[in-house]
């Protein structure tokens, strides 16, 4: 967390010369933070990446594809249904439209994506498919479809992709990935355990570009979506919501968790192994991420909002476009499914790979993918220009990466827009969009979370390269 302290107090100190109105707040959030990051990783270790990893050697033992193919599909809709990250974007998308768009089929749609890819990713291991073709194709559609889908749906189209990855369904789909190519002979855990994320990101892309094309062509105006209620400082009204938000947190995990105790119990009729452990681990993980979440709204979140608007207020492009890379970097040092991932990576690939390091270098892409965008809105343009460039870079160096960091490098793409990033960078996007004259907030305020998704895919790819490169630098990292 400390990224993130440096940052705030720096600028708060420097630049505004004020302090929060609350700073005791702020740091008993950040503790709090920290110690549900620390929950939910240990808890990871003991639950769903054990239980992930060993469904999928069951399955493949027993060649059973008719239930792996389902449980596919029924763990990525139920991981992105009800994804916080997406139910936020989904219900700025009706506010910021006026109700053109539906929230709730912008979620179905974004769900059924996600379940539909994980199909196509389970295949891509089974069958040993390149994943970089895969996504070439992918993307070339993806890009095609800038060209045709109305300008009001093309941002939120690749915010989309970006928040449908969270820090639960992250762990647990990387972990089948890598328990298929660990139980097929002749598979890499590096280049084809890896690659399930990256697909889960790119697939609901083209669903809401295909939506958009419908509701903009056909579709008229809905209903906005009811604006939050303020509950007021009263402390029964605060005890009442830690319960509805803990509630909350068991709805978004319970439906994951009743998906693999049904293939588990039901379809494949096998016992937990280790139950006592794993259900130790899942409350770990349930607690961490709750503790994580309240720890984010008392500190980070308001504090990240305020900042933002304090420098809109100063009007100082310089300013705000430093903001956005410090803020980008130190949110993503900080996010769980990344600091997880990363460990995976390094498990996965002895001497090839650093965590630390690629914690580092995705927090880098993150803070000059956001930088970018900022300075997009600043400036003004067509957002799918300048996404499309992004991603034809990509693009390009997947033909000039080692191969075994293709899927890795795409995958960490999806996993930097979390519960961390997702909130900081839509509020500072909208707030951004809003305050500059000339712009549209539904064209322009959202896109900040496909750079933050993108940039991380070159940065990481450019890393394999250098290391290949000049091998000295690897013996060094080491």
């Amino acid at each position: 967390m400390l990224p993130i302290v440096i940052v705030v107090v720096v600028f708060q100190v420097l630049v505004f010369r004020s302090m929060p109105d609350d700073p005791l707040e702020l740091v008993a959030g950040l503790l709090i933070v920290a110690v549900g990051i620390a929950l939910f990783l240990y808890g990871l270790d003991l639950s769903i990446f054990p239980v992930g990893k060993n469904l999928a050697n069951q399955f493949v033992r027993r060649g059973a594809l008719g239930l792996l193919l389902p449980f596919g599909f029924a763990i990525g809709f139920a991981a992105s249904i009800a994804e916080p990250a997406v139910i936020a974007v989904a219900e700025q998308a009706q506010l910021v439209s006026e109700g053109r768009i539906n929230g709730l089929v912008l979620r179905f749609i974004i769900a059924v994506s996600v379940g539909l890819v994980l199909i196509l990713g389970i295949l891509r291991v089974l069958r040993g498919w390149a994943v970089y073709k895969l996504l070439i194709g992918g993307y070339v559609v993806v890009l095609g479809l800038s060209y045709v889908a109305p300008p009001e749906i093309i941002g939120l189209a690749y915010d989309s992709g970006g928040v449908t990855t969270n820090i639960v369904s992250v762990p647990l789909i990387a972990a089948i990935g890598l328990g298929l190519a660990n139980s097929i002979r002749g598979r890499s855990l590096l280049a084809d355990g890896f690659g399930l994320v990256a697909l889960c990101v790119m697939v609901p892309m083209i669903g809401v570009q295909l939506y958009g094309v419908w509701v903009y062509t056909f579709g008229g105006a809905g209903e906005a979506a009811p604006s939050p209620a303020d509950t007021g400082e009263d402390p029964a009204d605060w005890v009442l919501g830690m319960i509805l938000g803990l509630t909350e947190m068991v709805r978004e995990v319970l439906p994951i968790a009743a998906v693999v105790l049904f293939f588990q119990w039901v379809a494949l009729r096998r016992k937990l192994p280790h139950p006592l452990r794993v259900v130790v681990g899942f409350v770990m993980v349930l607690v961490g991420l709750y503790a994580f979440v309240v720890g984010l709204r008392l500190g980070l979140f308001p504090l990240g909002t305020l900042m933002a608007e304090q420098l809109i207020e100063q009007g100082a492009p310089a300013l705000i476009l430093l903001f956005a890379l410090l803020i980008g970097f130190a949110v993503t040092m900080a996010e769980p499914a990344l600091v997880a991932i990363g460990e995976q990576a390094q498990e996965a690939s002895p001497g090839k790979i650093s965590a630390f390091a690629v914690r580092v270098i995705v927090a880098v892409g993150v803070a000059l993918g956001i930088g970018f965008g900022v300075f997009r809105i600043i400036v003004g343009g067509p957002f799918h220009y300048f996404i499309m460039a992004a991603y034809a870079v990509a693009i390009v160096l997947v033909y000039f990466a080692p191969k075994y960091i293709i899927a890795l490098a795409f995958d960490l793409g999806g996993v930097t827009t979390s519960e961390v990033t997702v909130p900081l960078v839509t509020a500072l996007g909208i707030g951004l969009a809003a305050a500059v004259e000339g712009r549209n907030v539904l064209i322009d305020g959202f896109g900040l979370i496909a750079y933050a998704s993108i940039f991380p895919v070159i940065s990481v790819m450019v890393y394999a390269m250098v290391m290949e490169r000049f091998p000295r630098l690897r013996k060094e990292q080491e």
